[in-house]
């Protein structure tokens, strides 16, 4: 489903613990570094600006007083919902950039909002290298929101953060998706008996990114939408260190391309959060580099194919040509008297011939030394690319003429009509010179006969053929022609 993406910044790093006793969490670095990368001109998306979040400062905050920045988080949540809304209703796919964890609550109470108005449910497809399911009920203490962000939306947890406008839980348990959690996790048996559906990385391996993708929307057949959330520290730390709890056992790039290409595939996906990059890790820009060049692949889907840069989309073929002809290769029918031209890569012993395989160079073929044309065909052996004909048959003429000569581009097998025999021949098209005009050019890729009167005792200069392409001219006179002097005077074919 192609939809327009809205790239919104959330900087926010409220949820993280402080590295040291005097830094704070730069992850909150994250959107400008992604930015620096052209994210938004490689997805041709529109900028939705950025929410500043309020100060980091934790205070006199100590364990055991909950969780820390609780009110600060609460606000950013409620504003960065209504900008997650805004962008929604406006058709838009939202693609948020972190900051850490925490920008979820915010997501979530958007998901809720949305789900109360049109009467369904939203699922959450979550995206992490770990659970981040501590709460009250399975932890001594709780202080950081990055790490209990799931517990939160889920409606485990202090009511300001887990009930924000008297809702929760923001997603129930069973529209729940957890992937790439490393086997480990500290929590993946409470995720279990709460009925919260996971794949841990060996799982998700073992069955491949593109397929979890789909085992993921069909968890969530039930509900209306689902939003997708991307902890960055889901990627193994031998490609991904810039994060604040690296934890061995991730993915790897492609892995994650492919799981985001498969979950956005879908008019059910209605938007994405990006977090946990920190890009104090990263001094060269070489691991934004390494996002950015995911995400926008992985969102291909969205929007494509106007959202992909050249080198991850192939370019397609034109549906039209300049000339008003389709640009595929039709079967054309055959142009009394010449046989039709079937593509094949070698010329048995009969009329047809067929343009060479892509690429292989041939050399202009030089005239014979008595300076004659006609005779006989030699026979000779081909190498790659090449044409090979054997015997003496000759093409038919066709007396018909077409008007001035005109050059022919690669590709296809063009007559010119017979009421506009000025008409020019656009590229990919063969045209056939008049027959007393026998020098025109003929472009590459194409066959240019030349009609028998003309070349009759002739002293002219042969026509020029095109790398890959084979000359041939009718014979005027069996009985006086040479038969052995037509040989090539370059590696190629001269057949003359």
């Amino acid at each position: 489903m192609m939809r327009r993406i809205a790239v919104l910044d959330a900087p926010t790093n409220l949820g993280l613990r402080p590295p040291t006793a005097t830094s704070v969490p730069g992850c909150a670095k994250a959107p400008g570094a992604l930015r620096d990368h052209e994210l938004l001109a490689r997805l041709r998306a529109r900028d939705a600006g950025c929410l500043t979040p309020p100060r980091y400062d934790p205070g006199d905050w100590r364990p055991g007083d909950g969780v820390c920045h609780a009110r600060e988080i609460s606000d950013y949540s409620v504003t960065l919902a209504d900008r997650i809304g805004a962008i929604i209703d406006r058709g838009e796919f939202p693609l948020v950039l972190g900051g850490d964890c925490s920008v979820l609550l915010g997501s979530a109470l958007a998901m809720h909002r949305l789900g109360e108005a049109v009467g369904g449910r939203i699922g959450l497809v979550f995206v992490d290298g770990h659970s981040d399911f501590r709460h009250p009920g399975n932890a001594s203490y709780v202080g950081a929101a990055a790490g209990e962000d799931l517990a939160l939306v889920t409606g485990r947890g202090q009511a300001d953060l887990a009930a924000i406008e008297g809702r929760r839980p923001y997603f129930r348990d069973v529209d729940v998706v957890v992937l790439g959690i490393r086997a480990q996790d500290e929590y993946r048996l409470d995720l279990q008996a709460a009925g919260i559906t996971t794949r841990p990385v060996p799982a998700l391996r073992a069955e491949g990114a593109a397929r979890t993708a789909q085992w993921a929307h069909e968890q969530l057949a039930d509900c209306a939408g689902y939003w997708v959330h991307i902890d960055v520290d889901v990627l193994d730390p031998a490609v991904m260190p810039a994060v604040d709890a690296p934890d061995p056992g991730g993915i790897a790039f492609a892995e994650l391309e492919i799981l985001l290409a498969g979950l956005v595939d879908t008019p059910h996906c209605l938007g994405v959060e990006l977090t946990v990059f920190d890009p104090d890790y990263d001094p060269d820009g070489s691991y934004a580099a390494e996002i950015v060049n995911t995400v926008v692949a992985g969102l291909a889907p969205v929007s494509a194919p106007t959202a992909v840069p050249p080198r991850l989309l192939p370019a397609a073929p034109s549906p039209r040509r300049g000339n008003g002809r389709p640009a595929e290769r039709p079967v054309l029918p055959a142009v009394a008297p010449v046989p039709a031209v079937a593509p094949v890569p070698a010329v048995a012993p009969v009329p047809a011939v067929a343009p060479v395989p892509g690429g292989a160079p041939v050399s202009d073929p030089a005239p014979s030394d008595n300076g004659e044309r006609g005779g006989p065909l030699p026979s000779t052996e081909a190498g790659p690319g090449l044409l090979a004909p054997r015997g003496a048959e000759a093409l038919p003429e066709a007396a018909e003429p077409v008007g001035p000569p005109a050059s022919a581009g690669p590709g296809l097998l063009r007559r010119a009509p017979d009421e506009d025999p000025s008409a020019s021949v656009g590229p990919g098209l063969l045209r056939r010179a008049p027959d007393e005009d026998p020098s025109a050019s003929v472009g590459p890729g194409l066959l240019r006969r030349v009609s028998g009167e003309a070349q009759t005792g002739s002293d002219e200069p042969a026509a020029s053929v095109g790398p890959g392409l084979l000359r041939r001219v009718p014979v005027a006179d069996e009985a006086t022609a040479p038969t052995d002097d037509a040989t090539p005077s370059k590696p190629g074919l001269d057949i003359a």
